[in-house]
């Protein structure tokens, strides 16, 4: 889609150099996300081993999944022109900002009035203020939109690293102080609001000029046009990513959902660290693709076998040793939530192929596609959740999940993908290496588990066979993966 009254004509040009562009937007990408993901697992294991008990985590965990669900509409999806509209985006970056910083301050207006009501809704008073602290993100992050828009477009992801340095450390150290301190749940909540801040102003830098306040009637209702669908789609899938923690947390007690909130966090560390350097990328790639059916099926099967080759052998890690991996790193008292891991490890393996699809559907401007099938998928969870949640605890939960993501979402989705010109044969080349490396590895894993015990020169002896197992399945997948398969 262009942008009414836009420039076409620079478009063309960054054409011949898009290849080195993505790879080295892909290379910062990946290594930024690693370096954070890694630093927010140690601030994990540090609060939940000496500071922060499974309640605080469960308090925690009811604010972060409010403040995710309003974040995927806080700028009801018009920041996502920056990267997809062609011509110059100053000329209409300035409507945007505007667009952005209104629907965000309304946002947060209403949630604080609503905060204790929707606190006792999903079964936690207490994080009612956590609630009001924590989602003044929302009005930084609809603010921050414009500037990580322009470095996203100009695959700008060695800035962007540096701005997510900048946030991390800033967060980290006010929410460790704080938990010594003892405020719990709140240390998360100030820690969020100094990291966004922190955030903000980095991005402002790294994009200089970008932070103007404008208005344009035609701009503006072209970029309602453009993103209040992707807005839409956009809170569908975050509530299907989320709504289990709404489901545990009025269904069960705060102990149980502290538990399964930690485990949910870990089988987000696949997804985090690799969807997320992938997605940093892959909306912005697909755009350019977005007029070559044939290049564009190409391009995705690429994106999903590289995604897939590198999650699958941490997914089996995390699931086939969920046990001794959960006492070792926090302790003995998190033990229940090692029973819920290996159904969420497989829920994290298909969440990672979603998004992707996520992002080239939303490329190709199948966007009603995207509603309907985010939409199919949130309305036939939440009975599988609350099922699963009164017949088998968290592991009913997490095994919902899996159940309605493997027998409906994926079929969906892969329908979605092959109407907009990538076949289910693209799909399957991309996977099946992957796949199969994933079964041996399981097997190697558990094998030697039974021989060996689970101590930590165990663990990592079996860790190290299992990874060379699989990288050794995958080989003949090489030229795929640097894109030289037909």
């Amino acid at each position: 889609m262009t942008a009414a009254g836009t420039d076409t004509e620079a478009a063309p040009a960054a054409a011949p150099s898009l290849g080195r562009k993505v790879g080295s937007a892909a290379k910062w990408s990946l290594i930024n996300t690693v370096v954070m993901r890694l630093g927010n697992f140690v601030t994990g294991i540090i609060l939940a081993r000496f500071f922060l008990g499974p309640e605080a985590w469960g308090v925690y965990g009811i604010a972060q999944t409010v403040l995710l669900v309003l974040l995927s509409a806080n700028e009801l999806g018009v920041s996502l022109a920056i990267v997809r509209w062609e011509g110059d985006p100053r000329r209409f970056a300035p409507t945007v900002l505007t667009l952005s910083a209104l629907s965000s301050g309304l946002l947060y207006a209403v949630l604080f009035a609503v905060a204790p009501a929707v606190a006792v809704v999903l079964g936690s008073p207490e994080a009612s203020g956590v609630l009001r602290v924590m989602c003044l993100c929302v009005v930084l992050d609809g603010l921050s939109q414009v500037p990580a828009g322009f470095l996203t477009r100009e695959f700008a992801q060695g800035r962007r690293m540096a701005v997510d340095g900048l946030n991390f450390v800033l967060s980290t150290a006010v929410t460790l102080l704080l938990a010594v301190d003892g405020w719990g749940a709140m240390s998360f909540a100030w820690g969020s609001v100094a990291g966004n801040v922190a955030a903000l102003i980095g991005c402002c830098l790294a994009a200089p000029g970008t932070l103007r306040f404008g208005w344009d009637r035609e701009q503006a209702k072209a970029l309602l046009r453009f993103g209040l669908p992707l807005a839409g789609a956009s809170m569908l899938a975050l509530g299907v990513v989320n709504v289990d923690t709404m489901v545990v947390g009025s269904a069960l007690d705060a102990l149980a959902l502290g538990f399964y909130v930690l485990a949910f966090n870990i089988s987000g560390w696949p997804v985090r660290i690799i969807s997320e350097a992938a997605r940093r990328v892959s909306f912005a790639g697909f755009s350019r693709l977005a007029d070559s059916p044939q290049a564009l099926a190409a391009g995705f099967g690429r994106a999903l076998g590289v995604v897939m080759t590198a999650t699958v052998p941490l997914c089996v890690l995390l699931a086939a040793l969920a046990g001794p991996l959960v006492e070792l790193i926090y302790g003995a008292r998190w033990l229940p939530a090692a029973r819920a891991l290996p159904w969420l490890m497989a829920l994290g393996l298909v969440r990672i192929g979603c998004e992707l699809a996520y992002d080239c559907l939303v490329a190709i401007g199948r966007r009603r596609s995207l509603i309907g099938v985010q939409g199919l998928w949130l309305v036939l969870l939440v009975p599988a959740l609350v099922v699963g949640a009164r017949t088998g605890g968290i592991v009913g939960v997490a095994q919902g999940h899996v159940l309605v993501a493997g027998a409906v979402v994926v079929p969906v989705f892969l329908l979605a993908l092959h109407r907009g010109g990538i076949r289910l044969g693209t799909v399957a080349r991309a996977c099946a290496w992957p796949f199969l490396g994933g079964v041996v590895m399981t097997a190697v894993v558990l094998g030697l588990e039974r021989y060996l015990g689970d101590g930590v020169l165990a663990l990592l002896a079996i860790g190290t066979a299992g990874t060379l197992v699989y990288g050794l399945c995958v080989l003949p997948s090489r030229s795929l993966l640097r894109g030289q398969a037909a």
